[in-house]
């Protein structure tokens, strides 16, 4: 039996390219039109299947790669609380104790949301439920894919912000009846 996870980061919005907290946004036309020129077709068999988280940006991301997923909640974004739709060098100024603990303590959620610990507990928990034969899809959220990858490796919590995963990327990961491994990580998707 192998399981094989691809996880497919979302095409860059406006508010990754600001370095702001995301809120439920749409992808600009040149972003969808870039996915178009990137040129990857999915794998399809009969054991395949497609998911994506439910916000807008993974959907759409979704759809112009001409895949019809299923949503799945656990590949939701992380929940940032009273900081979404902020940039993070505002964030600095205003409140600067509360992004150095929470840059600094993996358990700490000073926007009021969801803590980086929280999130790859949760992510793992998905992650552990797909212990099954065939190859699952899913296109998500950089910190959700970072998320998965700390807890493939069983790395320190506090390691998930030493993993970079750009817009357009592709992880893959196996799963071989015992324990999960990394095959790739932020690869790119051009063919």
């Amino acid at each position: 039996m192998t399981t094989r996870v691809t996880l497919i980061s979302h095409a860059a919005t406006p508010a990754l390219l600001r370095a702001a907290f995301p809120l439920d946004e749409e992808l600009e036309q040149q972003e969808i039109s870039k996915i178009a020129t990137l040129g990857w077709k999915a794998p399809r068999t009969s054991k395949t299947h497609f998911l994506s988280a439910p916000e807008l940006r993974t959907q759409q991301t979704a759809l112009a790669f001409g895949l019809t997923a299923s949503i799945a909640i656990e590949l939701r974004d992380c929940d940032y609380g009273g900081w979404q739709g902020q940039e993070l060098s505002t964030l600095q100024t205003q409140d600067p104790e509360g992004v150095a603990a929470w840059l600094a303590d993996p358990a700490a959620a000073p926007h009021g949301g969801e803590s980086i610990a929280n999130l790859i507990g949760r992510v793992g928990g998905w992650l552990d439920q797909l212990k099954e034969d065939g190859h699952t899809i899913a296109v998500t959220h950089p910190a959700v894919i970072r998320g998965v990858v700390v807890y493939v490796l069983h790395a320190p919590l506090h390691s998930f912000w030493r993993v970079d995963i750009a817009p357009l990327t592709l992880t893959d990961l196996r799963f071989n009846g015992r324990v999960w491994t990394l095959r790739s990580c932020a690869s790119s998707l051009k063919d």
